[in-house]
C-alpha cells in the first residue's frame, strides 16, 4: 500500500512539475489538438529542437507525451491519463475550497443586506 502511495506522489509530482512551465503548458495545449512534430511544438517559441525536445523530455517523464519516432520525425501525442490523475487529487480539495467560498459568499451577502437596512433606517429618521 505505502509503495503504491510514494509510485502514485511521484506521478504526481512529475505531472505537477510538468505543468508548471507555461511552455509545456502551451505545448500540451497545442498536443490536445492533433499530433506535433518537436520541430512544430518548438515553432511558436522561437526555439531550437534540442530546446524543444528537453521540455518534450520533461513532459514524456510525467507521463503527459508519447514521442514515436518515424523516420527522421518525432511526432508527440498527448497522453491525458496522467492529467486526469492530476485533475482527481485537485477535485479531492475542490469541496473544501467550494465550502469556504460559499461561507464566504453568505456572509457578504449578510453584511450587504445589513448596510441596505442601515442606510434605509438612516434615510426614514
Amino acid at each position: 500500500m505505502l509503495n503504491h502511495m510514494v509510485e502514485r506522489s511521484a506521478h504526481l509530482d512529475a505531472v505537477f512539475h510538468a505543468l508548471a512551465d507555461p511552455t509545456r503548458r502551451a505545448m500540451l495545449g497545442r498536443l490536445a489538438e492533433r499530433e506535433l512534430t518537436i520541430g512544430e511544438l518548438a515553432t511558436p517559441f522561437h526555439m531550437s529542437f534540442a530546446g524543444a525536445s528537453k521540455h518534450v523530455r520533461v513532459l514524456e517523464n510525467a507521463g503527459l507525451v508519447k514521442r514515436t519516432i518515424r523516420g527522421r520525425s518525432h511526432l508527440c501525442r498527448l497522453e491525458a491519463a496522467r492529467l486526469a490523475e492530476a485533475d482527481a487529487w485537485l477535485k479531492r480539495y475542490e469541496r473544501f475550497w467550494t465550502a469556504k467560498l460559499d461561507r464566504l459568499e453568505a456572509l457578504l451577502r449578510e453584511e450587504d443586506r445589513a448596510q441596505a437596512k442601515s442606510k434605509s433606517k438612516s434615510v426614514t429618521e
